[in-house]
């Protein structure tokens, strides 16, 4: 191998970033496909759009109700009618016809304000359809984030394992050039030949691990999942939270949280709907029937009426074997219980953001160390191999240099990605996570 190969080799190394021709897919592309296509999404868009149509006052009872009829019968019969003198009168084929319409309205005006609060309560339900359909953004944002990174530290470690092989090339050729000249042994490449097979196992693996992951990323991005993906390898870390914001903002924005102060308020709702049970219902109504009817052998052959009718009622729960009494005191147990779920929502989110703070702040920790390892083992790994070249160490100290390496790059790789992933659940805890 030309000594320009063994420059190429470190600085692919160094920089892990191999040539591509294809064009890169930025994150912010990912998460804007991910936000169009995603089934999540949409569902729960679905149940919001249900939430929003049913916000009216018609489905709270303010409204009145108008219905139309429309009636018509008819028969034919041979009848035989006796009089009280005794003379019968017989009457064959007689048709008799009736038919009526019209239309009835009937309007509560009055049920103890329980429209009043149903309405209201048709609001927040629409209010938690929006909370929900942010928490499944926010969950689909984070897992194209995470995802995306993942493929970058994937396509980073393919890069690695492949300037390893390269290595391992080399080496298999000096001891077979060696070998050929009469100055190396069979043992020599024997032991090159079994670690370039290793290194080709572990190259031929990590490729396919990086395509399962891109078809995860496609996955999350509801999009073919045959779509070739290349993203930036660049992986930006935010290191300055500040713990005392990120509480803040997450009582704030967190939206489990937010659900669970809108299911106390619903359950608040729902105890002045069963009060209002307690009230009398007063309502009006209202109509106007047409009705015609036929019989040749009555009394009246013939009848006609038309008219409007209206009316005032009005009812009162007097006494219903105490359910009103247990129906309110479930409602309380209910309110009661939506402010337990306050409680413990809120000391879950809490134990969570602390414990993704804890973590982000030793994987940045770790992350220091790793990043100073890498270059170590980068320069190490250099000399190693102008000294190998030269032929003044054995073979066994290039490929545990090489071990090194490697090693080194995998765990570098792993702390940043570690660090990218509790930064993101740091922002999706505290609700702040956005496109960038």
């Amino acid at each position: 191998m030309k000594p320009f190969n063994f420059v190429l080799c470190l600085l692919v190394l160094l920089y892990l970033k191999p040539a591509q021709a294809q064009t890169k897919l930025s994150l912010q592309e990912a998460i804007s496909i991910a936000l169009q296509n995603n089934y999540d999404i949409k569902l729960i868009n679905n149940n919001l759009q249900i939430a929003k149509n049913n916000v009216n006052p018609g489905n709270a009872g303010f409204l009145p109700g108008l219905q139309g009829s429309f009636g018509t019968t008819g028969s034919k019969q041979n009848t035989v009618q006796t009089s009280s003198t005794g003379v019968e009168k017989v009457a064959d084929g007689v048709r008799n016809t009736s038919t009526n319409y019209g239309v009835a309205l009937d309007w509560t005006i009055f049920d103890g304000f329980k429209m009043f609060a149903t309405y209201d309560k048709l609001k927040e339900l629409q209010k938690q359809g929006e909370v929900n359909a942010k928490a499944t953004i926010l969950t689909t944002i984070a897992n194209v984030i995470s995802t995306y990174y993942n493929v970058a530290r994937q396509q980073r470690l393919v890069a690695a394992t492949d300037s390893t092989l390269d290595i391992s090339r080399f080496r298999l050729e000096i001891a077979n050039n060696k070998l050929q000249l009469g100055k190396g042994s069979k043992l020599d490449v024997l032991a090159a030949t079994v670690d370039y097979n290793a290194d080709t196992s572990a190259y031929l693996q990590q490729k396919n691990q990086l395509q399962n992951v891109v078809v995860m990323l496609n996955q999350v991005m509801a999009r073919d999942l045959n779509t070739p993906v290349l993203v930036h390898e660049d992986i930006d870390i935010h290191k300055t939270f500040v713990f005392s914001e990120l509480q803040e903002q997450t009582l704030q924005l967190n939206p489990d949280l937010q659900n669970a102060m809108i299911s106390k308020k619903i359950a608040e709702l729902s105890l002045k709907e069963v009060k209002g049970q307690r009230y009398p219902v007063v309502g009006v109504n209202s109509g106007y029937e047409f009705s015609r009817s036929a019989n040749p052998t009555g009394f009246n052959q013939k009848f006609r009426g038309q008219g409007v009718t209206y009316g005032l009622t009005a009812s009162m729960n007097i006494f219903n074997g105490f359910l009103q009494r247990q129906n309110e005191r479930n409602a309380k147990v209910q309110v009661a219980s939506s402010q337990l779920s306050i409680e413990k929502t809120k000391q879950d989110v809490q134990a969570q953001l602390l414990t993704a703070f804890q973590n982000h702040q030793a994987n940045l920790d770790l992350l220091k160390v790793e990043t100073n390892n890498v270059e170590i083992a980068r320069q190490n790994l250099g000399i190693t191999l102008d000294k190998y070249r030269l032929g003044s160490i054995a073979p066994l100290e290039l490929r545990e240099a090489q071990r090194n390496s490697i090693q080194a790059i995998i765990r570098f790789l792993d702390a940043q990605y570690q660090a990218k992933l509790t930064e993101i659940s740091l922002k999706e805890i505290s609700g702040t996570l956005n496109l960038q």
